[in-house]
């Protein structure tokens, strides 16, 4: 299989089945970068930090990255193409027959169970996440001390961004913005 086929088969399977958005698409990704090599888990929190920092939808965001770092402006068009394409056949089907059958148990039943899926892979993604950016696993590896295991720098910073957002009005822009400068700052 060619690369840019290889490429665009990989995210037209996650566009498929990644239900839930942007987050729900990250456990495909880590299955994918351990597939093809084409990128590692500290890569995917990159992709995370770029996608979420940059206009447009962060599963779209991470399809562009990884397919210009892997394989260049050809991946870049491939990769987000592939990705959405199931989306837009689905939601052309759905249109066509949804109010016919919004009302069957069928249709109904397969929603109920389709949120507790999405859920489940996107708090799978988020711990993911979270054990990248709060933890130094590579340095425990070598230690084997607790106090070498939490990234406290990272870690002040969620737990301020999290109560600053939970008390102030504050735009998630601002706080993406701060959080980029603090990094630079404190050399996160």
């Amino acid at each position: 299989m060619t690369t840019l086929l290889r490429l665009a088969f990989e995210f037209f399977k996650t566009g498929l089945f990644a239900v839930g958005g942007g987050l729900a698409t990250l456990p495909f990704l880590y299955a994918m970068g351990s597939a093809t090599g084409w990128f590692n888990a500290q890569d995917v929190a990159n992709m995370i930090a770029i996608s979420e920092s940059t206009p447009g939808p962060m599963g779209v965001n991470m399809a562009t990255y990884v397919g210009f770092t892997s394989f260049g402006l050809p991946g870049a068009l491939v990769g987000p193409l592939a990705l959405v394409f199931p989306s837009v056949v689905i939601i052309i089907l759905i249109s066509k027959i949804l109010n016919k059958f919004k009302e069957s148990k069928l249709v109904q039943d397969v929603f109920y169970g389709l949120r507790p899926a999405s859920t489940g892979l996107i708090i799978a993604a988020g711990l993911g996440v979270a054990k990248i950016a709060l933890l130094h696993l590579d340095q425990y590896e070598i230690t084997k001390s607790f106090a070498d295991l939490l990234n406290y720098k990272a870690i002040i910073l969620a737990l301020v961004i999290y109560f600053v957002m939970k008390k102030k009005d504050f735009h998630p822009i601002l706080m993406v913005v701060a959080s980029a400068v603090i990094g630079i700052i404190f050399k996160f």
